[in-house]
Formats: structure tokens, C-alpha cells, sequence
């Protein structure tokens, strides 16, 4: 049976309080990008249809309708301010990380060369093992640079020669070609690579919390059955709206999550509680009851 433990509050303190040395079998984490702007995330509801004004993948047309805009901020005071707040979160990482664990950075090309050097230094440059490419579409198009329409997710191991790898837990994905590979082959799918094509969260799905930074259930589905096994414990310490949390969940994993904004603290457990998750840490109950509601 899997155990799930909210934490709100500053996640450098917390970790070093509460989390023990390498008892963390997998780690993902998707701190704030950086991107120097006030953001904004205006939600749009999709349906197929061949008349509508949005090509897809694969050449779907779908036809699109803006919903709400939220609005958070993702700044910095510098670049360098930026991963003086990360490197001893990075260095926690590393500690509390099991020998044949994996972390796993979910950043944009902003800052992601250089987490990664610090990563380098951190966990050592041999124990680098991947940058997954996460490809989606939607939102605005640029018209002086090249639209960016994917995220960064650096793979990191603490063992190089010994972690956690599932390769037949994979998800199969369908060829772009299927006539050419024969019918069992089609019919079974293609293995990932390193190149995730996965919609953002739909807005009018069953997924969609409201939160603005939210990620997709099937990228954190996908990086949990194969990085971990039944039963280890996961950790997000920038939990935002707990979908780590829900995966691990989904595929019978515990889970450490994390957070210092009372509305994701909310999010997350309104999110759990719908999945029949009960919180075993009473951390959270500290807040002020009308600071949650």
C-alpha cells in the first residue's frame, strides 16, 4: 500500500529536516523556469473537426475556443540568483537520491545549459543519461523568431552502472508509417525515444486542475513506470499541482511532495482527495483553515 506526504513550506528546509540520506528512489522536478515575465496561461478547449482552424499531429484539425487566463510570476532578480536558489536544492537531490535512483529536471532552454553544467558537477558528468525533449503545440505563434513549443527534461542517475530502467514498462507509441513495418509490428507500437510528442493538459479533460504550470499525467506516467518499481517512494519537491503525486499513486509508488504556495498545497489536496488518497503528513494542517478553503 502506498503512502503520500504533503509538506508546504520552503523545500531547502524541509528536505534537510525530513528526508533522509538516499531513501528517495526516483526524483522529478519542475521549479520555475525563470523566464524573467509576469506569465500568463490562457486555457483553450479543443475538438476534432475537419472545418476547424488548427492543424495537430499527424495532420488532425481541430477546432479551438480561448477559455480563462491566469496569471503567476516567474522571476528572478538575476540568472545567477536563479541557481544560487537551485544548486543547494540540487545538492539535497543528490542526498536523499537511493543509489539506483534517478532525478529528473523539468526546465526550458532558458536555463537548462546551465543546470545542466551544474547538474555536471553535482552528480558527476558520467552520470548524465539523457535531455528529453517534451514537443507540444498550442498557444501563440512568433512572427520575428522560431516559435518554441517543447521543455527540457534533464535525466540524471546517482549509479551510472546500476539504476532503475523498465524498458517493457514502456508506453508503446504508433509508427508514422505503418504500412512499411508489417501488421504485428503496427499493431504493437514503437518503443519512445528521446523526443516525447504529448498535448498539453486538455481544458476541458478530466486532468485539468486550474493550476497554470500543471503537466501532463502522461509524462510523469511514463518517466514512473519505467524509472522506479512498485512500492519505492517518489519525490517533487516543487510539487505545483501534485501530478506526481497521482501518477505515483495510479502505479503503486509512495510519494514526498512539496510546495510553498498555499494554492498549490490546495490543488494537490483536493486533487488526492479525489483519488481516494489519504495525506499521512500532518504538516499542511498547520495552516490557517481560511487560508486553504
Amino acid at each position: 500500500m502506498s503512502t503520500h506526504q504533503l509538506y508546504y513550506g520552503d523545500n531547502l528546509s524541509i528536505l534537510q529536516e525530513y528526508v533522509p540520506d538516499e531513501s528517495i528512489n526516483l526524483i522529478y522536478i519542475d521549479p520555475p523556469f525563470n523566464t524573467g515575465k509576469h506569465q500568463q496561461r490562457t486555457e483553450i478547449e479543443v475538438q476534432r473537426d475537419t472545418q476547424g482552424d488548427r492543424v495537430g499531429f499527424q495532420g488532425r484539425i481541430y477546432r479551438t475556443r480561448k477559455g480563462k487566463t491566469t496569471h503567476y510570476a516567474d522571476k528572478f532578480e538575476s540568472s545567477d540568483t536563479y541557481l544560487q536558489f537551485l544548486h543547494p536544492r540540487f545538492e539535497e537531490a543528490y542526498r536523499v537520491l537511493h543509489p539506483n535512483g534517478s532525478f529528473f529536471l523539468h526546465i526550458d532552454y532558458r536555463e537548462g545549459h546551465y543546470c545542466k553544467v551544474m547538474l555536471d558537477e553535482i552528480f558527476g558528468r558520467e552520470s548524465f543519461m539523457n535531455e528529453i525533449i517534451w514537443a507540444y503545440d498550442y498557444g501563440g505563434r512568433a512572427k520575428s523568431w522560431w516559435s518554441p513549443k517543447h521543455d527540457n527534461i534533464l535525466w540524471y542517475v546517482k549509479t551510472p552502472k546500476h539504476y532503475t530502467f523498465n524498458y517493457d514498462e514502456m508506453d508503446r507509441i504508433p509508427y508514422m508509417a505503418p504500412g512499411l513495418v508489417g501488421k504485428e509490428k503496427a499493431a504493437r507500437g514503437k518503443t519512445p525515444t528521446d523526443v516525447w510528442w504529448h498535448t498539453i493538459v486538455s481544458t476541458n479533460g478530466n486532468e485539468k486542475t486550474g493550476y497554470p504550470t500543471q503537466k501532463p499525467l502522461g509524462i510523469l506516467n511514463r518517466i514512473i513506470k519505467v524509472h522506479s518499481s512498485p512500492g519505492d517512494m517518489l519525490l517533487d519537491f516543487f510539487a505545483g499541482s501534485g501530478t506526481l503525486g497521482e501518477a505515483a499513486a495510479r502505479h503503486n509508488r509512495s510519494s514526498i511532495l512539496v510546495d510553498n504556495n498555499i494554492p498549490a498545497i490546495k490543488v494537490i489536496m483536493d486533487r488526492l482527495e479525489l483519488f481516494g488518497i489519504e495525506l499521512v503528513n500532518a504538516d499542511y494542517k498547520t495552516l490557517q483553515t481560511h487560508e486553504i478553503e
